[in-house]
């Protein structure tokens, strides 16, 4: 699909940026997918095992991203959704997830018959040359490369699947601090001086401006924490083959936007899910890009939420 005439502009000029933008665009000038299922993440009840069909379904679902993340605020942002999901596929209501051992403690029990949820579960794990094995067999050597991994575990059961003493737990109400968010992450916010007027941000190192006539700017100021958060701005300054293309750069960065601002509740959803697509021209976001994604928005919304607020725990 070709790029709305903003997009051609910004392609066409992108040498002359001081570093990363984001540009105008026309509300609504890309077309979505339309109907049920233009993204389907259950197939026949099978569960594909991938962080790119959460997102997609994330982008085609209005309100799920905020109304997963107020009930499972202790959960990390792709299992919010992935609990949601997996709730409505049984016809739940959003209410309280834990596991059995955690119900147990709780005075409840899981009903006979039911099925567990699975969120994603992170997996330590350790590479000799080209093997990679489990962490379980012991400390890794010298030559021994350690890193983390992620696995669908069928651990959790909502509310409804329990029986026994009763249970509320409170429902989230989503609390941001830009300025706390960009101290933690060693990002300075700089005045906008770039005068194209078609420009709504841009980042640079790690510093971003926003523009003042930009449309949305708490979208535009997520858009380039992004860029940061990804070191798409220290690519920027490597003009080598191994740099990200740009089009993936610009969708992973609006991406986190996107996800930011439904948590969040903020408006601008609609264009970003225009900009994403319009930069892809249809074409599907890497799996890794997804994973970037979810772990980049996640470390922008816990540097600005107050200290008080339980951390993640998945």
């Amino acid at each position: 699909m070709p790029f709305p005439p903003a997009h051609q502009s910004a392609a066409a000029n992108a040498a002359d940026l001081p570093g990363l933008g984001r540009f105008f665009h026309p509300t609504g000038s890309v077309p979505l997918p339309a109907g049920d299922g233009a993204f389907p993440f259950f197939t026949g009840g099978t569960m594909y095992d991938k962080f790119a069909p959460l997102l997609e379904q994330a982008l085609t679902e209005p309100g799920i991203v905020s109304q997963a993340f107020r009930r499972f605020h202790r959960f990390s942002i792709g299992n919010q959704i992935l609990a949601a999901l997996q709730l409505r596929q049984k016809c739940l209501p959003l209410s309280p997830i834990a596991s059995f051992s955690r119900w147990k403690a709780l005075g409840r029990s899981v009903c006979k018959g039911q099925k567990a949820l699975s969120l994603w579960m992170p997996i330590t794990v350790k590479r000799c040359g080209t093997n990679a094995v489990s962490d379980d067999s012991g400390d890794p050597g010298g030559s021994e490369e350690v890193f983390t991994r992620f696995k669908l575990a069928p651990r959790w059961f909502s509310l409804e699947q329990t029986e026994g003493e009763a249970y509320a737990e409170p429902v989230e109400s989503p609390h941001w601090d830009a300025e706390a968010a960009l101290a933690a992450l060693d990002i300075t916010l700089e005045h906008f001086d770039y005068l194209d007027g078609n420009v709504e941000g841009y980042a640079v190192e790690r510093r971003i401006a926003v523009s003042q006539l930009a449309e949305h700017p708490h979208s535009t100021r997520f858009h380039e924490m992004a860029h940061v958060v990804l070191g798409h701005t220290l690519e920027g300054d490597c003009h080598d083959a191994a740099s990200t293309p740009r089009s993936v750069r610009e969708a992973e960065a609006e991406g986190v936007a996107f996800l930011l601002c439904s948590i969040l509740e903020l408006p601008g959803r609609d264009e970003s899910r225009g900009y994403i697509q319009s930069w892809l021209k249809n074409g599907q976001l890497p799996e890794r890009s997804a994973q970037r994604i979810f772990s980049a928005s996640q470390k922008i919304l816990e540097a600005g939420r107050p200290v008080s607020q339980p951390t993640v725990t998945h």
